[in-house]
């Protein structure tokens, strides 16, 4: 078998990342900040703008986490198998526009999903300067051909579509070079850029990361559920549903549920992004 069973609830503690205010901005630009009218979100995407504080996007939290330091490989699986199944983040404040981390992380389970597996991988994100929390993430991978292992299959937590139509709807169009661009933010991963990985995973071209999907999603939720606040920008979480090509255009249904919003991605009608659940942060 080639997933690393034995990591399962082990924890390593190392540095996270370090970056600049330009790295903020190049995230901001990656997931679309600007694209359809410069002019509209200036605190995330410039910094010397004249009046105009710079701020960073929240899901940029799955930018600072490193990789939990000395963590051994999951497996020894080919990278052409594994796809992003689910995310959340937490959020415990805005973020700074430069900084470093510190990133405790722990192999939370493997679950058996018959002929398939996933991993999940948890992560408390501190500044390395003061230790203090800044985030925390929770990450889901599937991997092909890696179940069957006797393990537990997990169970998902109740979500249901509202019955009425959304209380807003935001749309994106994505750019046909994304890919090209929020790779640069660090996640290098040739599924997204390489044509001869993409069609050897099954793709007839390389297709958007999921989490580019999840931080254009995390923007229509801080601009229609916090005001384009990032101070009380809570916990998004979502399960990635089908994969997404660059240029295509995502449609995000947002139900406003009291202490809750409901939210769905989806690309022609075809749910992309799904079970999303996002909270504000109490201030």
């Amino acid at each position: 078998m080639a997933l690393n069973l034995d990591l399962a609830g082990k924890e390593w503690e190392g540095p996270g990342r370090r970056w600049t205010s330009t790295d903020a901005i190049l995230y901001a630009l990656g997931v679309g900040a600007g694209a359809e009218d410069p002019l509209t979100e200036l605190p995330f995407t410039t910094e010397n703008s004249h009046d105009v504080s710079q701020q960073v996007l929240p899901t940029f939290a799955v930018m600072i986490g490193g990789t939990g330091g000395s963590m051994p490989p999951l497996g020894d699986f080919d990278i052409a198998q594994v796809l992003h199944a689910e995310q959340s983040i937490t959020l415990h404040g805005a973020l700074p526009p430069e900084g470093s981390t510190v990133t405790r992380s722990r192999v939370a389970a493997f679950y058996d999903k018959g002929p398939n597996a996933i991993a999940v991988l948890e992560s408390t994100i501190m500044d390395a300067a003061s230790g203090k929390v800044l985030a925390e993430s929770s990450t889901g991978t599937f991997i092909r051909g890696e179940g069957g292992f006797g393990g537990d299959r997990g169970s998902a937590a109740a979500w249901e579509r509202p019955a009425r139509e959304p209380d807003h709807v935001v749309s994106y169009r994505t750019r046909p070079d994304q890919a090209l661009l929020y790779r640069l933010s660090g996640d290098r991963n040739p599924l997204h850029s390489d044509p001869w990985l993409a069609e050897k995973a099954g793709f007839d071209r390389p297709i958007l990361h999921g989490l580019c999907t999840f931080g254009f999603t995390g923007r229509a939720l801080l601009h229609t559920a916090c005001e384009s606040d990032p101070e009380v920008f809570g916990t998004m979480s979502a399960r990635f549903a089908s994969p997404v090509f660059p240029g295509q255009e995502l449609t995000v249904a947002l139900w406003d549920e009291g202490d809750t919003w409901l939210f769905q991605t989806a690309v022609a009608g075809k749910v992309v992004l799904d079970r999303g659940t996002f909270t504000r942060r109490t201030v």
